[in-house]
């Protein structure tokens, strides 16, 4: 019941959400003319490729990544057991990012199919680092020891592709990820990321029930029958897709796969064919809204929505930590 009335009322919410985002903007459109440049669109007229052009894909785009970051925090979660586990903190931002800036030092002709590719690659690596980092400690992996070593790649990875930035002179190029934000997306890029990211999800769904055992305990998942080697593959892979489309599309916005799997969660209870898709739902308001309020607080100028939604997301990684202190 509480699960179709999120989804449902999510979804109402999201819509609402999107038709406010699309209307709003530094160019003074009445809701008319939105609607009609939406269904009615006429190339001629300035203010139809306003909206078709600039502001549909960016807040369909926000939708789009607010859904990969929220999905792939709760299977990071869910697989890791570990409540602090998010794309951001565990290194694949960092990682995506910093072979978005090798692509466009050694290789800047390459196509957006491409870059995607080596999104993926570049989580992967940033992942593989945090983990193989925080397993070498006395004691092995803990939340703290991961967010820890997360944190220390994160911060050697972008300060290498700030390096490449400032040595090939592309730090026009990597400044949507430093910031983070959607300002930029396109419809070509979206027409791209868009299987991906619904295949992603699709496999998150059909995965959510072995993830919801294996967040019990390995030994739980394995006495009822879980193979939870291949379902920790698999999960891994799906959080691999989503977050390099994600980064390959908006930069660097952390947070998004920390907070809302923990509300969710609190909503929902802890079945994770419930927490997937409210995830996905709650993950895509979090991101629309957060880009519509960069656009209010300063206009004409706008405010990286990297930043708006570290200031719910750093207090509340706070609260985390410390509940999770003894781990230290």
């Amino acid at each position: 019941m509480v699960t179709s009335f999120i989804l449902l009322g999510g979804i109402a919410a999201l819509l609402f959400g999107i038709a406010l985002s699309v209307s709003f903007g530094a160019a003074d459109i009445e809701f008319l003319t939105v609607w009609e440049a939406v269904f009615r669109f006429n190339p001629e007229l300035t203010q139809h490729q306003i909206i078709q052009e600039l502001r549909l894909p960016r807040v369909l785009g926000g939708a789009m990544v607010g859904a990969s970051f929220a999905v792939a925090g709760a299977l990071m979660q869910g697989m890791t057991r570990n409540p602090m586990a998010d794309s951001g903190l565990l290194g694949l931002n960092a990682g995506a990012g910093f072979a978005l800036a090798l692509c466009f030092a050694f290789f800047p002709g390459l196509s957006f199919n491409l870059l995607i590719l080596y999104s993926f690659l570049g989580a992967g690596v940033g992942a593989g680092l945090v983990f193989g980092i925080s397993s070498l400690a006395k004691g092995g992996l803990t939340p703290v020891r991961l967010v820890l070593a997360g944190a220390a790649v994160s911060a050697l990875l972008v300060a290498l592709s700030e390096g490449v930035a400032l040595y090939f002179r592309i730090g026009q190029d990597l400044a949507f990820w430093s910031a983070g934000g959607v300002a930029g997306t396109k419809w070509f890029q979206l027409k791209i990321i868009f299987p991906w990211v619904g295949g992603a999800i699709l496999g998150a769904m059909i995965l959510s029930r072995s993830i919801t055992m294996l967040s019990l305990g390995e030994e739980v998942a394995v006495g009822l029958g879980q193979r939870t080697g291949l379902v920790k593959l698999a999960g891994t892979v799906i959080v691999l897709i989503l977050a390099g489309s994600a980064v390959a599309v908006v930069g660097s916005v952390g947070f998004v796969g920390l907070i809302i799997p923990h509300l969710t969660r609190f909503l929902v209870g802890v079945d994770y064919r419930s927490i997937i898709p409210c995830s996905a739902i709650l993950g895509s308001l979090l991101v629309v809204f957060a880009d519509l309020a960069a656009r209010m607080i300063n206009p004409p100028f706008e405010t990286p929505i990297g930043a708006l939604i570290a200031l719910i997301g750093v207090p509340f990684f706070l609260y985390l930590a410390r509940k999770e202190r003894r781990e230290l």
